[in-house]
């Protein structure tokens, strides 16, 4: 089999050798080929057919989207992915109009440029593997049909089920533009991380919370489902003020049937609460933590004179301390008898 042609097209060294280096990465056996000019593009398109061009938007002399224009007249099975360095909306509505499989803004988010490269090229996707890598074909059959059906009740675009490490084990749909896919799947579980730890530090039994985001190209709805699972939503207006109930009692209803089959996989993490006593990790961080600021702060104590402070003088004292070695003490309203003693804040001896 002929290894795929990829054709870079970018007057900014820089840029190509970025992209080509990345491109390298990948593993898959590829033909790359750089030019920094749309006619040097063209004329290497007439002599091999290009499997995926990468083309900067503006370039000087024939532009970015002309020399797109040019070669998918020639091959129409011709993937590209359009890159810029603008950012305006009339920019974008060009790049989005013209039919571009991918675009991207500058700098390149790189996991989601060589996805969509693995996606257009229809390689094995490395950096964002499809649902059907996992071994678990039956139950995701069930979860596929579960989503499925909740995409087409509330007429959402996408739904995906997603590990806490972004990784899409199961989709119903795709997003509008998928180009952007790995970068927000990770902004989105770094959100989903932190509903996590507000939902221990308010003793929830289960993590229970919906984060929503309205408006822009479309809206996006993030529930966790367990303590390594969330579902992922995205879609036109689904949160809109008559719609908005309707799509979180459906939601509501898929968590638990998402949480029942992934239970009966075995493939489900329970969410512990910060009273109970598997927390490891925790409390070893925390205990480090404590050795840290103790030490930062007898540092703190034997560089302060023997003096007596008045006690409203100690407030100014700690604020002193954290501008000084930003050394916040975990609780400033209790200090040991030896630290009171170097502050002059314990009886004078002699007085006794």
């Amino acid at each position: 089999m002929t290894a795929p042609r990829i054709l870079l097209v970018d007057d900014h060294r820089n840029v190509i050798r970025l992209l080509h280096s990345s491109l390298d990465t990948l593993g898959h056996e590829l033909t790359i080929i750089e030019t920094p000019s749309g006619e040097e593009a063209l004329l290497e398109a007439s002599r091999h057919k290009i499997d995926l061009l990468v083309v900067d938007y503006r370039l000087p002399g024939m532009s970015g989207l002309e020399l797109m224009e040019k070669i998918t007249a020639r091959h129409a099975d011709t993937k590209v992915i359009l890159i810029t360095g603008l950012t305006d909306k009339k920019s974008r509505k060009e790049m989005v109009e013209a039919g571009a499989f991918a675009f991207f803004e500058k700098p390149v988010p790189l996991a989601d440029f060589l996805d969509a490269v693995e996606r257009g090229l229809g390689l094995q996707r490395t950096i964002l593997p499809p649902e059907g890598d996992s071994e678990q074909v039956e139950h995701r059959k069930t979860l596929s049909g579960l989503l499925s059906r909740f995409r087409k009740d509330v007429g959402a675009q996408a739904v995906f089920l997603v590990s806490d490490r972004g990784r899409v084990l199961v989709r119903a749909g795709d997003l509008t533009d998928s180009s952007l896919e790995v970068s927000l799947l990770s902004a989105l579980m770094a959100i989903y991380s932190a509903g996590q730890k507000v939902s221990r530090f308010i003793h929830q039994e289960i993590p229970s919370s919906f984060h929503i985001f309205r408006g822009g190209d479309q809206d996006v709805i993030l529930v966790p489902v367990n303590a390594a699972h969330a579902l992922f939503v995205a879609g036109e207006r689904i949160t809109e003020r008559k719609k908005v109930l309707k799509v979180i009692d459906a939601l509501l209803i898929l968590q638990n049937e998402v949480e029942r089959v992934l239970r009966a996989v075995g493939i489900a993490r329970p969410f512990v609460a910060d009273d109970e006593p598997e927390q490891p990790v925790v409390e070893e961080e925390a205990h480090i933590e404590d050795d840290v600021s103790s030490k930062e702060l007898d540092d703190i104590f034997k560089q302060t004179k023997k003096k007596k402070l008045k006690p409203e003088e100690v407030e100014s004292f700690w604020q002193d301390a954290v501008e000084k070695q930003g050394v916040i003490p975990l609780d400033p309203d209790k200090l040991s008898y030896e630290q009171a003693r170097q502050l002059g804040l314990t009886p004078d001896e002699n007085e006794a």
